[in-house]
């Protein structure tokens, strides 16, 4: 399936690992120059060496800490006049509600939260002025699979979910740009090796149960980074051009599971 990519423009925050990581070599393979961003800059240009060899496209990196001041308005620049936007970067600690203090709770949020927001706002603006773009939100399932032992995640993924909504139910009709949520469940990332320690924790009392935790899952694992990273680059294509204002969930039927248990 051609999805008409080759030479679309396409920015990912949290680009040097994990599903970012995937989601560049993703996107690359399909011929879309690359702006990446991350803090490590030696992960960037190691990965950015290794698309431009296997693909022959352009990519640009930007080492920057997100969290820092003024850090949006750099990355916004960076971006310029990107098709797609994947606002991927952040992660939010597990951990109940006594485990996550508010110093924790903050900066787990700071990223991926309100930085979601913050250069959303920005990009939306050059994409509105340019006539159109994509955005996608790489969320989490924990937005709509409540967890006590993942509250300060599950209730920030849930505020992005609302966000997506509420922006992308709108946008296509009025600016022609498409604003996108992905819900992955857990994938098998460095990550997700330390959510699934946390809940053993809190579930099994050991941490180094979490592989027991993976056998109730779909086909008895995790998702692959390939798996998730192509659902996004279908959804940044033309094909996908009827799509806005929704959450795409890709869990194996997990939250559907619950929903009729």
């Amino acid at each position: 399936m051609d999805l008409n990519l080759k030479g679309r423009k396409v920015a990912i925050s949290g680009a040097s690992q994990g599903i970012g990581e995937g989601l560049a070599r993703s996107f690359a393979s399909e011929g879309c120059p690359l702006w990446l961003v991350a803090r490590s800059g030696d992960k960037l240009e190691k990965l950015a060496a290794e698309l431009k060899a296997a693909h022959g496209v352009d990519v640009k990196t930007l080492a920057i800490d997100m969290t820092a001041e003024g850090a949006i308005d750099k990355v916004a620049a960076f971006v310029g006049d990107a098709d797609v936007l994947v606002n991927n970067a952040g992660s939010i600690p597990g951990g109940n509600l006594w485990d996550v203090d508010e110093k924790a709770w903050r900066a787990g949020w700071e990223l991926k939260v309100f930085g979601y927001i913050n250069l959303t706002r920005l990009v939306y603006a050059k994409m509105r002025e340019r006539g159109g773009g994509v955005i996608l939100n790489n969320i989490g399932s924990g937005g709509e699979n409540f967890d006590f032992n993942y509250i300060c995640g599950t209730t920030g993924n849930a505020a992005l979910m609302a966000f997506t909504r509420a922006l992308g139910g709108r946008s296509l009709l009025d600016h022609n740009i498409r604003v996108v949520g992905v819900n992955a469940g857990l994938v098998e990332t460095p990550r997700i090796v330390k959510v699934l320690a946390t809940r053993a924790k809190n579930e099994l009392g050991d941490a180094g149960r979490a592989n027991e935790m993976t056998k109730s899952l779909p086909l008895g694992r995790p998702a692959t980074v390939p798996e998730v990273a192509d659902l996004f680059v279908y959804l940044a294509s033309d094909r996908s051009a009827y799509t806005s204002g929704v959450i795409c969930t890709i869990d194996g039927g997990m939250t559907s599971k619950r929903s009729i248990s």
